[in-house]
């Protein structure tokens, strides 16, 4: 693996490869595969989902949903950045792509935040592919230490109106760091100021029982769905139908800063 850049992360490259290969995908990932390669990963082939057993039934979760809450962010942005946010923040961005893949309007600033092994691994993989986005800029900074102060430093306007991106990062973070970040986004972010969120059945929005009523307690004025519909709407009903305990019911959260 290479240093600093966990297992984790891969694996979501690894199972957004295996989606781009699919005739149905529900995205196009054409960098993820670069970074199986550079880490020495094979390349996805078949099926990942494995058969049920001991400890495999939450990976073959996170393999069917992957898929889902990326599609369901790609849209969420989408909508942001048509809507008149002109910067798109993604906290905790790994290796995420967007700024490579999905088109842009014209202006568009994309900032990753991430801690600087990731985002160099990611850099060095990515060298010479120049992004679908007017600027994008990568921000090293731990998001349970100092991040805002850099990310200002970098071009940040907080106040212009921001896509926030916490895909599949609050279960990362403690109740406490949960709690720091998000008061960062309400001192940062201006009127009209987009969010999206990605739970899990085991992170604070969770434990909270109402996702949306856990954001709008920090500013916002936020709505919730569920994963299982949302995966209907794409054309794959019944993906977490065997799984217990079945995923987060409102387990993506968007919301909108509005004062």
């Amino acid at each position: 693996m290479p240093g600093g850049v966990g297992a984790t992360a891969i694996g979501v490259a690894a199972v957004r490869a295996r989606e781009s290969l699919r005739r149905d995908r529900l995205f196009h990932d054409p960098h993820a595969q670069r970074f199986l390669h550079a880490a020495g990963w094979p390349t996805p082939a078949g099926e990942y989902e494995r058969p049920d057993r001991d400890g495999l039934p939450r990976w073959n979760m996170v393999v069917l949903s992957i898929p889902i809450r990326t599609r369901f962010v790609d849209d969420c942005l989408r909508d942001a950045t048509a809507g008149g946010c002109g910067q798109v923040v993604v906290l905790g961005a790994g290796l995420d792509t967007r700024a490579f893949r999905l088109d842009w309007p014209a202006g568009t600033t994309v900032f990753e935040v991430d801690v600087p092994e990731v985002l160099a691994f990611k850099d060095s993989v990515l060298a010479g592919e120049g992004p679908r986005c007017a600027r994008r800029v990568s921000i090293p900074a731990d998001l349970t230490l100092e991040w805002a102060a850099p990310l200002l430093a970098a071009g940040f306007d907080p106040a212009a109106p921001t896509a926030w991106v916490a895909e599949g990062l609050v279960g990362y973070l403690s109740t406490e760091q949960n709690d720091s970040v998000l008061r960062e986004l309400g001192r940062l972010s201006a009127p009209g100021s987009r969010l999206v969120v990605t739970t899990s059945a085991d992170d604070p929005a969770a434990s909270a029982g109402d996702g949306a009523a856990w954001l709008s307690g920090y500013g916002w004025t936020a709505a919730s769905f569920d994963p299982a519909e949302c995966a209907a709407a794409y054309g794959r009903p019944g993906v977490f139908d065997r799984f217990e305990p079945r995923p987060s019911h409102r387990g993506y959260l968007t919301a909108v800063r509005t004062g």
